[in-house]
């Protein structure tokens, strides 16, 4: 089994590109499903769950390839409509393909996708939208079975809670059904305007991505378009907090300011000083981090969930007690307990923590369950004194490309092994 170590105590200098969003990423893969000639996506992160899409649209008919960050779709022959249990286990976002395969075949067939285990996340949501939208849904034997007999028809779509995979599954059925769809309380990240930009260069009419409303108008087909994906803002603010556990001075490559905006006043608040010039972002910490006094994760624009593990891990070693509510999903709070092994003192009620920050952590094996947990190890371990060993780290390689290389790039001294 593969595991990460980590000699912590080194300061972290230099710079860094940030790679494409894996959650931007995988969302326009599945809509490439839609499409009737040859895409091109640039800044295509090389990630485990990268590939699992890969496989999903290889078993769909189409032919793909991979190098380096770009990756080249031809839907034009597509023929699959199912997708089988072993492929959808492989990620959580796999469900993303429901609406494309839906739209482009007129059925689906899949099974309760994979991923972390971070609470419930039913797709009740999605499944709603595909139904407004004339889909019939059928469960039989632990298997979804959708169908659009008389093809997709546009109507209003109104989301009880502005979930991003049920907004994304809405857009992808709506952009070729008949008519308008309208859809209310949708989630307004800016994974969802990437991929109406990617739909609307091959010929969708959407409009209103990243507010509250989008509408859609639907049309024939859409052809093929090239396209760069944004840069991963959970990544950027993965390297911000490896800065601030280690009195960095980190230059992040690549940015976009605007999507850093929920994070970059918490930094701020912890006393780093963070200056942006274009697409770069410039930060150097304090020799330790001050107290965060409160942080409530909330959809876009609000501070993201995907966020709330490696600033925990920044604010174990804080001057003070920092507090974190977690609003979004309700088993997010695994990785508390391995922090808790390298000397953090952290407890938890319900979907509070409170963080009384210690003078510094130390090295110790720990387990990732999670993707985000992972990346919060690898945080804590880059500051704890000693050897820090992370084993689990298949959920780690899920959404970061070249982590231990970009980190010993600029001082870590981090190594992955065989154990």
């Amino acid at each position: 089994m593969e595991k990460i170590i980590i000699e912590g105590g080194k300061r972290l200098i230099g710079e860094i590109n940030v790679h494409g969003a894996k959650n931007s990423a995988l969302p326009i893969l599945a809509a490439t499903v839609l499409t009737t000639k040859r895409t091109v996506i640039h800044n295509c992160p090389k990630l485990t769950d990268i590939d699992a899409a890969i496989n999903i649209l290889e078993h769909l008919g189409c032919i793909v390839d991979h190098t380096e960050d770009c990756v080249t779709v031809d839907a034009s022959n597509i023929g699959g409509s199912d997708i089988p249990d072993s492929l959808m286990r492989e990620m959580r976002s796999s469900v993303v393909f429901l609406g494309a395969v839906l739209a482009r075949t007129g059925k689906a067939s899949f099974s309760t996708p994979g991923g972390c285990e971070i609470g419930l996340r039913p797709i009740d949501l999605h499944l709603f939208a595909m139904s407004r939208l004339g889909a019939v849904v059928k469960e039989d034997f632990g298997r979804l079975e959708c169908e659009c007999p008389n093809g997709l028809i546009g109507d209003e779509i109104i989301l009880s809670f502005p979930s991003v995979g049920a907004t994304e599954n809405a857009i992808l059925a709506a952009v070729t059904a008949k008519g308008t769809t309208t859809i209310i309380n949708c989630a307004r990240e800016p994974e969802i305007s990437d991929l109406a930009d990617f739909l609307n260069g091959c010929g969708a009419k959407i409009s209103g991505a990243g507010e509250g409303t989008i509408v859609i108008e639907g049309v024939k087909q859409l052809a093929g378009t090239e396209h760069t994906v944004i840069p991963d803002r959970i990544e950027a603010t993965t390297y911000m907090a490896s800065a601030a556990v280690t009195q960095g001075k980190m230059i992040l490559n690549g940015i976009i300011p605007a999507h850093l905006g929920p994070v970059i006043p918490i930094f701020e608040e912890a006393g780093c000083d963070i200056s942006i010039m274009g697409r770069k972002l410039y930060i150097s910490a304090p020799p330790r981090p001050k107290r965060i006094k409160s942080i409530k994760t909330m959809p876009y624009p609000g501070f993201p969930t995907d966020a709330q593990a490696p600033i925990m891990a920044m604010t174990t070693i804080a001057d003070g007690t920092s507090v974190i509510i977690e609003n979004i999903f309700e088993s997010r709070y695994k990785h508390v307990n391995e922090l808790s092994r390298l000397g953090a003192k952290i407890k938890v009620e319900g979907r509070m923590a409170v963080i009384e920050g210690v003078p510094g952590l130390y090295g110790a094996p720990v387990v990732a369950g999670d993707l985000r947990g992972g990346a919060a190890l690898v945080v804590a371990g880059l500051a704890a004194e000693g050897i820090t060993e992370i084993e689990g780290i298949a959920h780690i390689d899920r959404g970061h490309a070249d982590f231990e290389k970009n980190l010993t790039m600029i001082g870590a001294v981090i190594t992955r092994e065989n154990g």
